[in-house]
Formats: C-alpha cells, sequence, structure tokens
C-alpha cells in the first residue's frame, strides 16, 4: 500500500475534489491542513517547494495542484 499525504487548506474547492476522488478509489490518506498545522506548511514549502494545495505526496511522488492524471499515474490506477 501507498503511503499518501494530502495537503489542503480551507475554502480549497479543489482539495474537496481530491478528497471526493480518494474516497471514490477508497484511497487511504492523511490529510494535514496547512492552515492549522505550522509545521506541516513548513514542510510543504521548505522540503516539497510547493506554494499551493491541494499537494499530495504518493511514496516520494510529489503532485502539486489539481492534477488528477498525475495522482492516478501515482497511484496506479
Amino acid at each position: 500500500m501507498k503511503h499518501v499525504t494530502l495537503y489542503t487548506q480551507p475554502d480549497c474547492p479543489p482539495c474537496e475534489v481530491v478528497k471526493l476522488f480518494m474516497k471514490e478509489y477508497k484511497i487511504e490518506y492523511i490529510e494535514k491542513n496547512i492552515k492549522e498545522d505550522n509545521e506541516a506548511r513548513d514542510y510543504l514549502i521548505k522540503q516539497l517547494k510547493a506554494y499551493s494545495t491541494p499537494t499530495i505526496t504518493v511514496d516520494d511522488t510529489v503532485i502539486t495542484g489539481f492534477d488528477l492524471d498525475g495522482l492516478k499515474a501515482a497511484l496506479e490506477i
């Protein structure tokens, strides 16, 4: 099973679509709200070099922004 983390923030419509996608495909993931979790925000910016949500990590693959095709490829679905 792949390790999936979803970086989100409130009032992010693409984040909600990604959550629905994960639910539809029964993908387990950890959600990190960057507005509430300063460590997650810092990791998103400093380690992942991402500045937008949704940003998703699938094992070592980083998908920045709303990219369902990239997410499907990373999840091999």
